[in-house]
């Protein structure tokens, strides 16, 4: 390498060393005016991608930036580890702060408990597919509850059938309660955590509803007594009318069998005769002629 090579490379080093310094020098520039001008920054957690409703949070959702703290909102997290495993409250769009108002954790808030109204009480009963309407059933349906049961004694023991409940709303089935949380955590030993998805879940076989102490009382004598003498009844979820229903026993089953009309004969069609049309007489004319026929 000759004198004048190297003399250029040196030259070169300077430059770009020298851009480096003024590039750097103009950012600290910028930097110190937003911040005379915003104010200092501060790190906040934003949403990588568009989380959906009810979705658990994951590390791969988040993301956290530097913004200065006139624009952080309120409730803002800026620590991840207070996001990861939430669940969102509400649908979070790609780049907005996540706020502890929009996140559940799963738990007493999210659970059951929350769901009874005060003064009633949740009580489980068992159902399968023939008791509980193919299990089609959800939370938050509307149900009567009809039970079979065997009264008197001896002779005179005979089973009959009544609507115990009418207009029941159902709370949970299975572990799927009507919030709609659709996740349930089991952490095993080796801290790995497996999320179970609960929105499809149709294997269940018990329903939680609600009712009042009264009436919890007595479900729970029949099923301690007849624990398959229960069932599930699904109303249209605008039937909100309760009427009172007799009791039904195998003398009502029998009195309506025999109450059934026979069916009526049918008509016999007989062939119709032909009428014979009546014969039309020509009017004589009168005059001085002869009528041919």
């Amino acid at each position: 390498m000759n004198g004048n090579e190297s003399r250029t490379l040196w030259i070169s080093l300077i430059t770009g060393i020298f851009a480096v310094f003024l590039l750097y020098s103009w950012s600290q520039e910028q930097r110190a005016e937003l911040h005379k001008k915003y104010g200092s920054s501060e790190q906040v957690v934003v949403a990588k991608r568009p989380i959906k409703e009810m979705a658990p949070i994951l590390d791969s959702d988040i993301d956290v930036i530097e913004r200065p703290v006139d624009f952080i909102e309120p409730k803002a997290i800026q620590n991840p580890e207070e996001v990861i495993g939430k669940l969102a409250a509400a649908p979070i769009e790609e780049g907005e702060q996540i706020l502890g108002t929009k996140l559940l954790k799963p738990g007493n808030l999210t659970g059951l408990s929350m769901e009874v109204t005060p003064g009633k009480r949740a009580v489980t009963i068992p159902v399968d597919s023939v008791r509980g309407v193919s299990k089609l059933i959800k939370p938050g349906d509307r149900i009567d509850i009809v039970a079979a049961l065997d009264v008197g004694a001896g002779a005179n023991k005979k089973r009959e059938v009544r609507t115990l409940m009418q207009d029941v709303v159902v709370l949970a089935t299975g572990q799927r309660i009507a919030n709609q949380i659709p996740v349930v955590y089991d952490e095993e030993e080796d801290g790995q955590i497996n999320i179970k998805n609960l929105r499809m879940d149709v294997n269940y076989n018990d329903l939680t509803i609600e009712a009042e102490p009264e009436e919890v009382q007595e479900l729970v004598y029949i099923l301690s007594t007849t624990p398959g003498g229960l069932f599930i009844t699904l109303r249209n979820s605008s039937d909100r009318i309760i009427k009172p229903l007799k009791t039904a026993s195998i003398n009502d089953v029998l009195g309506r069998m025999r109450r059934k009309p026979a069916a009526a004969p049918r008509p016999v069609v007989r062939p119709k005769q032909p009428v014979a049309k009546p014969k039309v007489r020509k009017p004589r004319r009168r005059g001085p002629f002869e009528e041919i026929n």
